[in-house]
């Protein structure tokens, strides 16, 4: 998740804070640099593959510094603010919305805290579909009550997700970035938050094209703790600090690492190490290659619950091929057991009438009278293309249209020409009747289950029979 710095450098900010007698005296300006000289430190030791990005505004705006992980950079160009003329909150938000989207177009999240009116910032989050927190200081404005507002968003934003990664015996201590979120599950009442647990516990290997592309909640970076803390910014320190720093992880990089093998031997074999990540919540890791060069060990997480891919059923039932009575991939590897068969047929397998626009239903309809002026030679067909009308209806509620079409049949038996068979209005009358007590709710004529059959008639003997 990018974070966009937004500082004001109205001539407001030049305003001088009230201090004790014999202090140095400071701008509200000063005090801001050195709240977000605070998050940058902390950022470059702890949040090291944010992307973060500087812009000024006063009337206007002005991108400083696009989006780097340089964060001396960021820290050179907040040193050399300029004061300009008034503050337009507008006008910043729209260079907000133009840096990022270029950047990263319209999907992305991004960290922005102001504070500034408090009624107007309430709106804009919002606006923004609730998501979003607003950090205000607490007390007398001074050096003491930025740094710790500044702590309290280092706190909720910006603290880093160290975990433990484990498979077996083999263990590797790793940082898991962006943070995870805590997830909420909407089919229960009182949802309560999921949260990701410390100690991820590796469960099996799967081959990449048996869990194919599946939906994710969230995608992460996963690094070891060493390899984290190299250098990976030039310019991040004196030279000597750099050599010093650089030489001492070189030596930490020699040493085996586990979370360096698994990456390694996903690539190698095109395989995923599913992952447990708390109860009843599974997640994957895998091999992403961002270059042609450089790949990553990455994290997705399934939607919590215990079966979250459906094609591989449920995952406390997942075991090593060993413990099967045949190897379930063949003896070379030609077949594979997913994706699992369902034990009873979906229902989108299956022929459902859908009437998404007017004109769906308008041709069933029109299918139905077609068939009824060509009765009683199309008697099976009419039958069949009212009673699936019929179900159709009751599954929707839709009671008036029944009665609308019986209506409409009434209307056909009158219409019949002289020398049209005998039977047709008979049949007419018959659907039309039965139509309009299926409409009724009356549970003997509205079970979904029941048919409208055809009336048997008998003209030769002179009765007629239901």
């Amino acid at each position: 998740m990018p974070t966009v710095v937004l500082m004001d450098a109205s001539l407001s900010m030049t305003r001088p804070v009230s201090l004790d007698q014999g202090s140095e005296e400071l701008q509200r300006k000063n005090l801001a640099v050195a709240g977000l000289t605070m998050l940058f430190e902390h950022m470059a030791s702890n949040y090291r593959l944010e992307f973060t990005s500087l812009v000024a505004f006063s009337s206007l705006w002005e991108l400083l510094v696009p989006f780097t992980r340089d964060y001396n950079t960021l820290q050179e160009a907040l040193s050399n603010l300029e004061d300009y003329d008034k503050t337009c909150l507008e006008a910043a938000l729209h260079g907000v919305s133009n840096v990022v989207q270029q950047e990263w177009g319209h999907a992305c999240p991004t960290q922005l805290q102001m504070t500034d009116t408090m009624d107007n910032l309430e709106k804009l989050l919002q606006l923004n579909g609730g998501d979003g927190q607003i950090f205000t200081m607490e007390g007398q404005l001074c050096l003491k009550s930025v740094q710790s507002m500044f702590g309290r968003l280092i706190d909720a934003a910006y603290s880093p997700f160290h975990a433990v990664l484990r498979c077996g015996n083999l263990t590797s201590d790793v940082q898991v970035f962006p943070r995870p979120e805590p997830v909420f599950l909407d089919q229960e009442v009182d949802p309560l938050p999921k949260h990701v647990l410390t100690d991820l516990e590796i469960v099996g290997f799967i081959e990449i094209g048996d869990i194919s592309s599946p939906p994710v909640i969230s995608r992460h970076l996963v690094l070891p703790i060493a390899v984290s803390k190299e250098v990976d910014d030039v310019g991040a320190g004196a030279p000597e600090e750099l050599e010093e720093e650089t030489s001492a992880n070189q030596q930490a990089g020699k040493a085996p690492n586990f979370c360096v093998l698994l990456h390694g031997s996903l690539k190698v074999e095109g395989m995923v190490a599913l992952v447990q990540v708390g109860p009843e919540w599974h997640g994957m890791l895998y091999s992403q290659a961002d270059s042609k060069k450089k790949s990553n060990l990455m994290m997705s997480l399934f939607e919590p619950g215990p079966e979250p891919l459906p094609w591989l059923g449920k995952m406390s039932q997942l075991g090593p091929i060993s413990d099967a009575a045949e190897n379930p991939y063949g003896e070379d590897d030609s077949r594979s057991p997913f994706p699992l068969q369902p034990p009873v047929k979906r229902s989108y397998a299956q022929n459902v009438t859908v009437w998404i626009k007017a004109s769906g239903l308008q041709t069933d309809v029109q299918k139905i009278l077609r068939n009824a002026r060509k009765l009683p030679e199309k008697t099976q067909t009419f039958y069949k293309e009212l009673n699936r009308l019929r179900k159709a209806a009751l599954a929707f509620g839709f009671w008036e249209l029944l009665k609308g079409v019986a209506e409409l049949l009434e209307r056909e038996c009158t219409l019949l020409p002289d020398t049209a068979h005998p039977d047709a209005a008979f049949q007419l009358s018959h659907a039309a009747q039965q139509l309009k007590l299926a409409s009724t709710g009356d549970s003997q004529y509205s079970l979904f289950e029941h048919n409208i059959n055809p009336m048997h008639t008998d003209f030769s003997g002179g009765g007629v029979g239901v």
